[in-house]
Formats: structure tokens, sequence, C-alpha cells
């Protein structure tokens, strides 16, 4: 049966024409559409119109293992993915429905693989404490680095300082806001009080629509924040230390949430690491003026060093780059390069393990043919 979109419960959560759309060739197999609001072990809670219900995921999982491959993180489900689910009395995940955008870091720093931390969403908003003095200085090179995962991803990045209410004097948090904006170019960047509420109109308003996933270290005020925007208890809070002003991990799950005033929202547990993953386009977006001025170099393969008639050189020595910005982008490129190197290393041992098992299957399909 054919519903408006609009006339769904799932459009609480999203569910609009091209979800629509994308599960249509699934709805002849008998099968129901869901969105996955939280990923355990070889299940997850998903979202239908008849409400919540858990489902296996073991026939994703499977998937790679079946092939030969080594498991890829990223084809498996996470919070924010459409599905397809086979209803009855044990749910099943049969498919994920294709991703409109997927926030992606590297899953480790010693492994060639990727992991998503939330798909299908629309602002990326990026949580930064300003609890304790040496953390008011919103950590540059961190958000450069959560900045280029975002705008990778496909959603609009969206910077928000927490705890403003600890900032007494309004000239340093002004000074604290413009700071995160030269670092954050094209990004919007808000402070906000969970405490005393200035700021959190103008960020529901923001994300008042489309799905939005939260962002940042422990201790940023993540679940906090999720709190105030639900107008609920949702989240679990724990105090943030005085004595360094971290905190403790609350959130240990990804989970999906409607926002009163429209929207949906995705809590995440604190990243401890977040190492890149195919984050080209993220860099030059975060480090637009330093792409634009190596446009200017002499020569197209400069590496911005000792060259001859370098535009990025000439730009630090005259003031106009500030040497922290030129380092972080060089730590972040090679970072970036390290890992696509060693995920196409990955991917040829795979292909070639893949060739040796069929030509070992072939040879005993003769052997065999010749012994009948």
């Amino acid at each position: 049966m054919t519903h408006h979109p609009a006339s769904r419960p799932l459009a609480a959560y999203g569910w609009d024409e091209a979800a629509a759309d994308a599960f249509a060739p699934y709805e002849s197999e008998g099968l129901i559409p869901a969105r996955i609001a939280r990923v355990d072990r070889g299940s997850c809670l998903a979202l239908t119109d008849t409400g919540p219900v858990r489902a296996t995921t073991a026939r994703l999982a499977g998937a790679d293992r079946a092939a030969g491959r080594t498991a890829d993180l990223t084809r498996l489900p996470c919070t924010g993915d459409w599905a397809a689910l086979e209803p009855g009395a044990h749910p099943a995940v049969r498919a994920l429905l294709p991703r409109r955008t997927a926030f992606l870091r590297s899953a480790s720093s010693k492994r060639s693989v990727g992991q998503v931390i939330a798909a299908n969403v629309d602002h990326a908003v990026i949580a930064v404490s300003l609890a304790a003095t040496r953390a008011a200085d919103t950590e540059p090179a961190r958000l450069e680095r959560m900045l280029s995962l975002a705008w990778s991803s496909g959603a609009q990045p969206l910077v928000v300082l927490t705890k403003a209410d600890l900032v007494d004097d309004p000239a340093v948090l002004d000074h604290l806001l413009a700071d995160t904006a030269e670092v954050a170019p094209g990004t919007a960047v808000l402070a906000v009080s969970a405490a005393t509420g200035a700021g959190v109109p103008q960020l529901a308003a923001a994300l008042a629509t489309g799905t939005s996933v939260l962002l940042g270290a422990s201790g940023a005020g993540k679940s906090t924040l999720a709190n105030t925007l639900l107008g609920a208890a949702a989240q679990q809070v724990h105090a943030v230390r005085d004595a360094d002003g971290k905190g403790r991990h609350t959130t240990v799950t990804r989970d999906l949430l409607p926002l009163p005033g429209g929207g949906v929202l995705i809590d995440t547990p604190g990243l401890r690491g977040v190492g890149l993953w195919e984050a080209d386009d993220g860099l030059g977006q975060v480090f637009a003026e330093i792409e634009e001025l190596a446009e200017r170099c002499r020569f197209h393969d400069c590496t911005h060093e000792a060259e001859p008639g370098c535009a990025v050189v000439a730009a630090l020595e005259n003031g106009d780059l500030h040497p922290r910005r030129l380092e972080s982008y060089r730590k972040l490129q090679r970072e970036n390069a390290r890992i696509a190197a060693r995920t196409d290393l990955r991917l040829q041992a795979e292909r070639r393990r893949e060739w040796k098992r069929r030509d070992a299957a072939d040879r005993e399909g003769r052997a065999r043919k010749g012994r009948g």
C-alpha cells in the first residue's frame, strides 16, 4: 500500500519523497521501511510506522565474509540509515537504502578501514566546550580535523561553543567567536548556554529541518545540549571534572531523537580519536585560503617549502597566512594521503586473495570433471 510521505508516522523521523523513491523497489517484496535509531552487536533498534522493533543485522554482516572479503564497516548499518526490513516475529534488515550523506572517520590508526558515525545527516553540529580556560581556545587543530570530516560527509557543518555562561566577559566571548570563525570558513558559529538558554532558540531554528548529528569530545556538553533541545532528560548527563574541565563519557550509544520544533537529532558518544577518511573535499573547504594561494604558485606541483614563486610561502612571510594554519594543513594532508595509500594496498591484497580463491575453485572444478 502506497502512502504519501508526509502521512506516514515515519515522517517524524525524516521520511520524505526521496526515501520513498529509494524504498519503492522493496515494497513489492513485502518488506517494510524503517530508520535505524541505534546499532548494537548483531542487531539494531529500527523505527517503523507501527513502532520500534529489534531487528537482526546478521545477513548484512555476513555478506563480506560470504564473498571472501575483509569486513567493510562502511557497509554495515549505522544510526540514521534507512532500511528495508523483513517483518514478522524475527525482523531482519534485508538491505540499506542508498545514503544521501555519511559522516565517516578512520576506525583505527593501525587498520585502513572506515567507520560510519551517522548517515543521512543534513547538519553536522560540532560542540566545543568553553568550560575551562585552557579549553577556551577551541582547540583549533582538532576543530579543523572535525570540520574536514563534516564537509566531506556532505552535511552542512555548524560549530557550537557550549557552556558560554562560564565566560563572564562578553568581549572575551566575542573574541572566541571571531577566532573560531577564522578556523571554520564558511561555517556558522554559535555560542550557546544550556544553563541560561542563551543561543538555544537560534540553534533550534537552525536544526528544525532535516537530520542533525551532535559531535565532539567527551565533556563538550553534547548530552546536556541534546536534553535542552529535546525539552526532556533523554540523555544521561555526568558532571565535568572541576580539575581539568574534562567530562566522563555519558552517551555510550548513538540515538536518533525527534526534536519538538521539527527535525531529528542524533547524539553520539564523545569522540576520543577522529582519524581522517576520504577527506580531500573537506580539507579543501576548511583550508580554502591555502588552496587558493596554491593555485597562484609558479609550479603546479609546488610543495610550499622553498620553491621560487611560491604564493603560500610569500603569504607566510608577509603575515597574510598564519604558520599554525599551514602546519595543520600539511599534517592533515599527510595523514589523509597515508590512509588512502594503505587503503589501496588493502584492496589490492583482497583482490589477490579473491583471484587465488577463484583459481583454486577453477582447478578443483577441472579436477572433478576429469575424474568424472
